[in-house]
């Protein structure tokens, strides 16, 4: 599923600026901030492609 693959890319990519944040760096509490919307939204995006391929699905 090409949505759940982009939600992975996005968490694996914030993982290295989590740490930049926790130690005070700002710039990388920025960037965490912003791929946590984008994080967000793919999270929806995958919820909306379950849903419509269970209401796709033959016996539904």
């Amino acid at each position: 599923m090409e949505a759940y693959d982009r939600l992975v890319q996005l968490v694996q990519e914030v993982s290295g600026d989590v740490s930049k944040a926790e130690g005070g760096n700002k710039a990388a509490g920025t960037r965490v901030r912003k791929l946590m919307q984008e994080i967000k939204a793919a999270a929806q995006d995958v919820r909306v492609a379950v849903l419509e391929n269970r209401d796709s699905s033959p016996g539904n």
